[in-house]
């Protein structure tokens, strides 16, 4: 049966409450999010359909669905999408563009997943992606879970820089970093695809009791941009934007030189996304 389960107590320790602080900073340029984040091959929406059964006429909860990059696809498929949304900006350039897709079978709510309460249908997918990890990890499986029906699908997306791409420039930029930015950790380089872990999706899942095993598709990306097209990524990223501002376009400087300077105004980012899908026990 549905959980009505509302926001659990928040952990006060400086990491939640960094979490909580960043997972807002994505609504303060919506329309630059929108714009500048890239969206996800289409060999992940046949997985789901293959993994999560996905189809015409399934629904569909996704969490956190900011401008609606998986939405819109979602919804082009044919699927009844209910997408909660936090970021009132980020919701309302979602709608913008489902309407422009003609997605009639779709609702975006402006709400938090923690607090929203559960309708009393069950859905046969919740879908998070690059999304579910801002959720409070106390309430995120077990609230998945209670929107779902019996044997429905938990389907969540990450991505991640890995090596590839334009690497020596990625190198290279780590003194921009280094300089500007005091957390970053020396000599900082991007992982591997093949060493990247995702094991602490699948423990979490397990630990909740309310899941089968997961099972992991994995993509690789190469994007290329232009010195200003990277420049507005990087403007998405929540640990950038936390940045003070002189720190901030210190750095963002920094990174416009060296592409131009060093790469002919172009680079290439190699995107590792993960699809991992749970069905509920």
């Amino acid at each position: 049966m549905p959980d009505n389960t509302t926001r659990a107590k928040r952990d006060d320790s400086p990491e939640e409450s960094r979490r909580s602080r960043l997972s807002r900073v994505f609504d303060e340029d919506a329309e630059l999010y929108d714009r500048a984040r890239p969206g996800y091959p289409a060999r992940l929406y046949d997985d789901l359909a293959e993994l999560a059964g996905i189809r015409a006429g399934s629904r569909v909860l996704e969490v956190g669905c900011g401008t609606g990059q998986a939405t819109v696809p979602l919804a082009g498929r044919g699927c009844r999408v209910t997408a909660v949304e936090a970021g009132s900006r980020m919701a309302a350039v979602a709608r913008r563009n489902l309407a422009g897709a003609g997605a009639a079978a779709v609702e975006v709510v402006t709400a938090d997943f923690e607090s929203w309460p559960l309708p009393q249908e069950p859905f046969d997918a919740v879908v998070s992606a690059t999304a579910f990890h801002w959720i409070d990890p106390a309430v995120r499986v077990a609230k998945a879970a209670g929107a779902l029906r019996p044997g429905g699908a938990l389907a969540v997306v990450r991505s991640q820089h890995v090596r590839g791409g334009t690497e020596e420039f990625f190198v290279e930029v780590q003194r921009c970093y280094e300089r500007f930015d005091p957390d970053t950790p020396p000599g900082l380089r991007p992982p591997p695809a093949a060493d990247v872990d995702c094991s602490d999706h699948s423990q979490e899942v397990a630990r909740s009791g309310r899941f089968g095993p997961t099972v992991f598709r994995r993509y690789e990306q190469d994007l290329t941009y232009t010195t200003a097209e990277y420049l507005d990524l990087l403007r998405t990223y929540s640990g950038h934007r936390a940045l003070p501002e002189a720190a901030r376009n210190g750095l963002l400087g920094c990174v416009a030189g060296l592409i131009d300077g060093g790469y002919g105004g172009r680079v290439t980012k190699r995107h590792l996304i993960e699809l991992g899908v749970s069905h509920r026990r």
